[in-house]
Formats: structure tokens, C-alpha cells, sequence
């Protein structure tokens, strides 16, 4: 058995790694947005916190009513509780990373986390 798993994404509007990597720390979800697009509903989460990195194109997150414009190379959280809803502008299309996870369960990471093998 192996300690890794790969697979490869294309273009598809929405791709959840969870079932597909055997993911049990995080939800990462890789979404193509055309223009004029985005999610279809406003939500919330119980737990998870979500972290967006925008990696192409333009649009706008509307966070408990508040607008925010995104960019390529914007990353931005949002807690659990916040109602959200991302779209892509009206003349160019956005992808972005999601990772969601819950939120305080961080307790360590990068150098802290790592056994360094001699």
C-alpha cells in the first residue's frame, strides 16, 4: 500500500478531492466558474471554515451581505457561520481553490509537525 495518492483535474466546474485523494483532514474542492456563473445558493457551515485562493479570473464573494471583489491571488478566509455565496464577473470567468476545515482543529504545522528523518 502506498502513502500517497495523485490523480489529475481538468477543467471540470467542480472537482471534490475528498473521495478521490481518501482525504480525512480537509474538504478541497478545485471549481471553474464560466463568466456570469457561481454558486447557486448562499450557505453556511456547522464546523468547517473555508479558505479561498483565487488562481485565475474575477469575481465577487457576497459574505452576511457584504460584497468583496476577488481577484487572481486573493486569499481569503471565512468562518463557519458566515453566510456565503461566490460568482464570477460578468465578462471573465474565475477558478479557485476551496479548503474547508474545521475550524480550531489546527494544532500543529509546517517545522512543528515535521519529523525530520536522518
Amino acid at each position: 500500500m502506498s502513502n500517497y495518492a495523485k490523480v489529475h483535474t481538468g477543467d471540470e466546474p467542480r472537482t471534490e478531492l475528498h473521495d478521490k485523494l481518501g482525504l480525512t483532514g480537509a474538504e478541497v474542492s478545485i471549481n471553474h466558474v464560466p463568466a456570469k456563473g457561481g454558486v447557486p445558493f448562499v450557505h453556511s457551515h456547522k464546523e468547517n471554515e473555508e479558505i479561498y485562493i483565487i488562481l485565475s479570473g474575477k469575481g465577487q464573494a457576497v459574505i452576511d451581505g457584504e460584497t468583496v471583489p476577488l481577484t487572481a491571488g486573493d486569499c481569503m478566509l471565512i468562518q463557519p457561520n458566515a453566510k456565503r455565496q461566490l460568482s464570477a464577473s460578468n465578462d471573465e470567468g474565475m477558478s479557485y481553490i476551496c479548503i474547508q476545515a474545521k475550524a480550531g482543529s489546527l494544532d500543529e504545522f509546517t517545522a512543528e509537525d515535521a519529523v525530520i528523518e536522518q
